[in-house]
């Protein structure tokens, strides 16, 4: 809104103070952080104590961990505060009518509804336990139905995948190579310090492949020829995927103060920077990645975010004074998958998302060896002594904040190495 504002005043030649701020993405974007910060920290003292009124109190399961019956009575929900502290510096900053924009707006309150009715319907279940004397566990299937979540995760899926193969102002650059003086009506000329460059734009199921000189990767290639056509479905197929997996590996990761919210914080620096360079034509000449107009805006969003987290850390970090419950966690993983889908680095994911997926894979490997060895000896065996994995290095007697702290350093060694791979091939 801010955007617009200034926007008109330099239209009708009013000069106004600082107006020359909103003309650069860059001073947008460190106004998104310093604004989310700020939101996040200061209101959201306010909205915790909101909470503890409403008597919005996590329940805490007994699984012999160090510290966790500290944690009985704790208001969860949070995730409504990094919701707001990325939608308000957003909206007030950022150029609405970019369909990237559009897009992520949308997926952080449709995956922050999903997670707001899960966390709801788990209180509400809480304080009719109550009401009627019937001792609550955590644990009892009174959330969302597990595929209810999933079908969210779809809905989001199927938009973005969508929003990228229609949408008009989606369209990537890819470098055209040819010797006909007429060109088709999809390329254009871009000229580059005096030399001229060819681009086709189009819509395509294309992603960037690490650590190869010819990255660029279409998924319709895996489809026979006489089949391609459809190559729309296969796409959807894996963004949904990559979308649930993302978040469900946030959900579960948010196991322990700070984890999550560190984590996303520092996962988001990687997916701006990427936005960034892929965003800006010189940049990504330079680079040799590909060149998505119109993505650039898209850093202000981002910069929201780190904000959010940041300054909900500050009441998150051990001890912590607030949950983000799935609120927040499915809100962030979701984000994170979208924003990595759209910047064309989704086959990354699995380097800079390291921490989200050694989690989700300790919990798998944990129930099938245990299901395959209760089949086979009658009796279910553990690979680790609790998953998921952070659950692994409480029982073996880490402190909390030792735990998050390590599992921050290898998120922050995953980034680094994500970012040095736009040179490495």
């Amino acid at each position: 809104m801010l955007y617009y504002i200034f926007d008109w005043f330099k239209e009708i030649g009013v000069r106004v103070p600082g107006s020359a701020l909103f003309q650069f993405i860059t001073s947008r974007v460190l106004m998104a952080v310093i604004l989310s910060l700020v939101i996040s920290a200061v209101f959201g003292k306010k909205l915790i104590q909101t909470l503890r009124k409403m008597q919005v109190g996590e329940t805490v399961r007994d699984l012999g961990l160090a510290g966790e019956q500290q944690k009985k009575g704790t208001p969860t929900m949070g995730g409504i505060i990094i919701i707001l502290a990325i939608l308000i510096p957003t909206l007030l900053l950022a150029d609405l009518e970019k369909a990237y924009v559009r897009l992520m707006i949308f997926a952080t309150i449709w995956l922050g509804i999903v997670g707001f009715i899960d966390d709801y319907l788990k209180l509400r279940a809480k304080k009719i336990a109550q009401q009627q004397g019937i001792a609550y566990k955590k644990g009892d299937k009174d959330g969302l139905a597990g595929w209810f979540k999933v079908l969210g995760q779809v809905v989001l899926g199927v938009v973005v995948a969508a929003v990228l193969l229609f949408n008009e102002n989606t369209k990537v650059w890819r470098e055209y190579e040819s010797s006909e003086t007429s060109l088709p009506a999809n390329v254009k000329k871009v000229s580059l310090d005096g030399n001229p460059k060819y681009f086709v734009e189009a819509n395509e199921p294309i992603t960037t492949i690490p650590f190869v000189k010819s990255h660029e990767f279409n998924y319709s290639k895996l489809l026979p020829e006489s089949i391609r056509e459809y190559s729309w479905v296969l796409y959807m197929v894996i963004v949904i995927f990559i979308i649930t997996a993302v978040s469900n590996g946030a959900n579960i990761t948010d196991g322990i103060d700070g984890l999550a919210t560190g984590t996303s914080a520092l996962i988001g620096v990687c997916l701006g920077i990427f936005a960034y360079a892929s965003g800006n034509l010189r940049l990504a000449e330079y680079l040799n990645i590909m060149y998505i107009p119109n993505l650039g805006e898209l850093s202000i969003f981002i910069g929201a975010m780190i904000g959010a987290c940041v300054g909900f850390l500050w009441y998150n970090a051990y001890p912590a004074q607030v949950f983000m419950g799935d609120t927040g966690s499915l809100t962030l993983g979701g984000i994170i998958a979208a924003l990595a889908i759209i910047v064309r680095k989704e086959l990354l994911i699995p380097i800079f998302c390291g921490v989200f997926l050694v989690e989700v894979l300790s919990v798998t490997l944990q129930v099938s060896y245990f299901k395959y060895t209760k089949k086979k000896y009658g009796e279910g065996r553990r690979i680790f002594l609790m998953s998921p994995l952070h659950h692994h290095y409480q029982k073996l007697g880490y402190h909390e904040s030792k735990i998050v702290t390590r599992f921050w350093i290898v998120t922050i060694l995953c980034v680094v190495f994500s970012i040095v791979t736009m040179k490495i091939r």
